[in-house]
């Protein structure tokens, strides 16, 4: 397996360790396409969601804004 970029290292190393384990999937589908980045949803709402994104630029990790 590839390493993870630096970005997605950083962002997964400032979260709860089981919300980082229950999102790490997605960052690992995102190293093998390495094509889109990830999106994270609803970040601190108990309710986090990370997609593959496309228009996220790989390596990158960008947070959706709250409604």
């Amino acid at each position: 397996m590839k390493d993870l970029p630096v970005a997605y290292q950083e962002f997964l190393a400032g979260l709860d360790e089981h919300l980082a384990a229950t999102l790490l999937p997605i960052f690992r589908e995102s190293v093998a396409e390495g094509e889109n980045g990830v999106l994270i949803r609803g970040l601190g709402t108990h309710s986090e969601q990370a997609v593959v994104d496309e228009h996220v630029p790989f390596g990158e990790v960008r947070i959706a804004n709250h409604g």
